[in-house]
């Protein structure tokens, strides 16, 4: 019995998985408020609590770098430590992974059905892809491709500098940079950042949760953007997704991802009507004479919202 989980600032998600017939088959699910728990231990106590079976292999995917197999949660105030894990659980080894790291490896066991295809580019090209995902941080990673597979390699990059390539993102720059040390990729893509370029746009129009800590108000802004019945609202969707599609092209050129672009993230799913009108797509072919080449590759959204934990769970399988 393989014990996997997806750990977030927002939600962690925990899995029970068999293998059947060489293929990862999940047996167990819940889905845990994060910041409601004092820590991973906590939610694995509760998670497998009457679940029956020993746990033979465990692995979980978190928000933030791993070093020395332990995690200080990016957006949590988290430790988790793999060694007292293993030791929690009665294993010899529980590996921890980053988040993307996770979703990178989940994306290999993905079915046809849990990706919906922006732009096909050339399909069938073999390369490095990159994943980006918005949630309720932004994660980046990288799957180089050896010759014979694909190697994953996580990244801190929606930590790295915001780059504006407007006029108008340089006024949102701007903007931020006012109240702020840093601005990174995340607080401009990240869930908080919606509220952030809702503000930017015009101050004057407040919606249900813009000054109180207890309501996300991210997932209002979207719904009245895709209804339509917000102009600020749609204004401020217009400037994520521009903004979001620049960056994935900004990681696809870093990394010359002719094998594509993977969409991940719990936004995504949520407004993938917006992902595929095509402003997604123009956003990540503006670059400075690259515009052809990423042209040729491929983007995916994930529609399986479980790609991370999938992913943890195949790491505990092949004992990545």
């Amino acid at each position: 019995m393989i014990l996997a989980g997806d750990l977030g600032g927002t939600k962690s998600n925990l899995g029970l998985f068999d293998v059947q017939n060489g293929k990862l088959v999940r047996t167990g699910y819940k889905r845990y408020a994060s910041r409601d728990h004092a820590g991973l231990q906590e939610i694995a106590r509760d998670f497998l609590n009457g679940a029956g079976g020993k746990v033979t292999a465990a692995s979980f995917g978190i928000a933030g770098p791993v070093v020395n197999n332990c995690v200080h949660a990016t957006n949590l105030p988290w430790i988790i430590d793999g060694a007292a894990m293993a030791s929690f659980l009665g294993l010899g080894c529980v590996r921890l992974i980053n988040d993307v790291e996770a979703a990178a490896y989940g994306i290999g066991v993905l079915e046809p059905a849990d990706l919906d295809t922006i732009d096909p580019g050339v399909p069938g090209t073999v390369g490095t892809r990159v994943v980006i995902a918005a949630g309720t941080g932004l994660g980046e990673g990288i799957l180089c491709w050896d010759g014979k597979r694909y190697v994953i390699m996580p990244t801190e990059a929606g930590h790295a500098d915001f780059a504006p390539h407007t006029d108008q993102q340089a006024d949102l720059w701007k903007h931020l940079k006012l109240k702020n040390e840093f601005v990174s990729s995340e607080m401009v893509l990240g869930g908080s950042g919606f509220q952030r370029i809702h503000e930017f746009l015009d101050p004057n129009v407040l919606h249900a949760g813009f000054n109180d800590n207890s309501v996300d108000p991210a997932p209002g802004i979207t719904q009245r953007a895709l209804s339509g019945e917000c102009p600020v609202c749609v204004a401020t969707l217009d400037l994520w997704i521009d903004i979001y599609g620049s960056e994935a092209g900004n990681l696809a050129v870093r990394t010359a991802a002719r094998g594509g672009i993977y969409v991940a993230g719990g936004i995504a799913v949520k407004v993938l009507p917006k992902l595929k009108n095509g402003r997604f797509a123009a956003a990540v072919r503006h670059k400075e004479k690259m515009a052809d080449f990423l042209a040729t590759i491929p983007i995916q959204v994930v529609l399986n919202e479980d790609c991370p934990l999938l992913g943890a769970a195949f790491v505990a399988w092949k004992n990545l």
